[in-house]
C-alpha cells in the first residue's frame, strides 16, 4: 500500500495500438482507468509498434509536453487519456488530435503453433475491421494520417441512451 494517493499515473509504453476497441482489451489503458477511478488524473501511453527494437523517439517528443498540459490544466472527472503514436519519422508528425474512438471490431483469427518443447498452443491473430473508414474526428483516422491521437476515455461505460431506452420497457412477471 502506498503511504499517499499518487499525484498522477502513467502507463506505458506500450508496444502496439490501443485505439478504438484495443482500449477494452488493453493492460496499458486497464492501469490509466483503475487509476482515474480512484481519482488520479491518468495517461496510457502507446507506439504502434510491436518490434523489440520500436522507435519511442516520437513518445519521447511528445509525452512532455501532454503530460505538462494535464498536470496544468487537469483532466474532467472520470476521464484518462488514451495515448497513441504513429509509426513514422518524427518530421512527418503533422501534429496532435483529439478525437474520439473508431468504431470498429477485431476478426480474430487463431494460428496453431508449436513451442519449443514439440507442444501445440494457439497465437491470437486477426485484423480490425473499421466501421467508419471515412470518419476524419476519430483516432484511427488520426494515426493514420500522421497524427498522434489523444482519446478522452470515461471509466463510466453507462449507456444514457440504453437507460432511456430500457426505462420504457414493461416488466410483467406473469406473462
Amino acid at each position: 500500500m502506498l503511504p499517499r494517493k499518487p499525484d498522477y499515473l502513467v502507463s506505458g509504453i506500450n508496444h502496439g495500438s490501443n485505439a478504438s476497441i484495443s482500449v477494452l482489451y488493453s493492460g496499458t489503458m486497464g492501469v490509466a482507468i483503475e487509476g482515474c477511478l480512484n481519482g488520479i488524473p491518468s495517461i496510457g501511453f502507446s507506439v504502434l509498434d510491436h518490434s523489440s527494437n520500436a522507435d519511442f523517439s516520437i513518445a519521447k517528443t511528445y509525452i512532455g509536453s501532454i503530460f505538462k498540459n494535464v498536470m496544468e490544466n487537469g483532466l474532467p472527472s472520470g476521464t484518462c487519456l488514451n495515448v497513441n503514436f504513429p509509426v513514422v519519422p518524427l518530421n512527418q508528425i503533422k501534429g496532435v488530435k483529439v478525437c474520439r474512438q473508431t468504431k470498429g471490431v477485431w476478426k480474430e483469427e487463431f494460428e496453431k503453433r508449436k513451442d519449443p518443447h514439440n507442444s501445440d498452443y494457439y497465437w491470437l491473430t486477426g485484423d480490425f475491421n473499421n466501421f467508419e473508414p471515412d470518419a476524419n474526428d476519430t483516432d484511427e483516422w488520426a494515426l493514420a494520417n500522421n497524427y498522434i491521437s489523444i482519446v478522452p476515455i470515461l471509466v463510466d461505460l453507462t449507456s444514457n441512451l440504453g437507460i432511456k431506452h430500457l426505462s420504457n420497457w414493461k416488466y410483467d412477471i406473469n406473462s
